[in-house]
């Protein structure tokens, strides 16, 4: 009966790791399509990113420039106004009954004449502000329209990629979840863990010429017996990614 139980301890062992080799070999072919790729899906993303940037840059431009042709319209009110407000002063004038009268409606139409000086400063400051910011708005609309063709050319080479790889990574995928189905919990949090920290996304190895596939180092004799055995589930005591028999990876 002991030896009944052990042997069928042994098979769970070997079915565990035999599950995890499977389960490698088909999130390496998925990183290898993933690979053909390239940097393409995060150069869209960057440069989807960059047109935002710009698009609110040109909103936020649009609206001070309206802001400053506002104001401009708004000075040229107050001018007018002060304008009508000088000749009112003037008429005043010559119906005045003493000289403090008419020296005060002169401050006033001094005062007026000021605010006209101003405006027209203000004014003039403005419009250089104007011509400013319109050639700032060409330029970016410039770089935002040189983005959008990037864009559009990457996108298309992106789509081809996708379109030649897309039904092979959909069933490699369903191959993955259904293979993850047969890890407990505990392999499946340490395969994802080694998976997500391996620069490679090697989490479970092959012993290749005494050594461990994924760092390369060295593995004791009697270490690699006990992986060709797979009795238990062994680990690199260097890399910490899980070792297995050379033929369960071949392919």
């Amino acid at each position: 009966m002991a030896t009944k139980a052990k042997a069928k301890s042994s098979t769970t062992i070997a079915e565990r790791l035999e599950a995890l080799a499977n389960l490698q070999q088909i999130d390496s072919e998925i990183d290898r399509l993933l690979t053909i790729r390239g940097e393409l899906p995060l150069e869209v993303e960057d440069l989807e990113a960059d047109i935002e940037g710009l698009e609110k840059r040109v909103e936020k431009l649009t609206g001070e420039l309206k802001d400053i042709e506002t104001d401009i319209s708004n000075r040229k009110n107050e001018q007018k106004d002060a304008q009508a407000a000088i000749l009112q002063y003037k008429e005043k004038q010559n119906n005045v009954r003493n000289n403090r009268e008419f020296e005060s409606l002169s401050k006033e139409i001094e005062y007026q004449e000021l605010e006209i000086q101003l405006h027209e400063k203000k004014a003039k400051e403005a419009k250089a502000q104007i011509a400013h910011k319109k050639e700032v708005i060409s330029d970016v609309q410039e770089k935002l329209t040189g983005r959008k063709t990037d864009l559009k050319v990457k996108k298309a080479e992106l789509e081809n990629i996708i379109a030649e790889t897309e039904k092979d990574e959909e069933k490699l995928k369903k191959k993955s979840e259904k293979a993850m189905k047969q890890l407990d919990d505990h392999l499946k949090t340490a395969y994802q863990r080694l998976r997500t920290s391996a620069k490679n996304g090697l989490a479970v190895v092959p012993v290749d010429r005494d050594s461990c596939g994924g760092c390369f180092n060295r593995i004791p004799p009697q270490r690699q017996l006990d992986i060709v055995q797979k009795k238990k589930i062994i680990i690199c005591e260097h890399c910490g990614r899980i070792l297995v028999p050379s033929e369960e990876l071949e392919d």
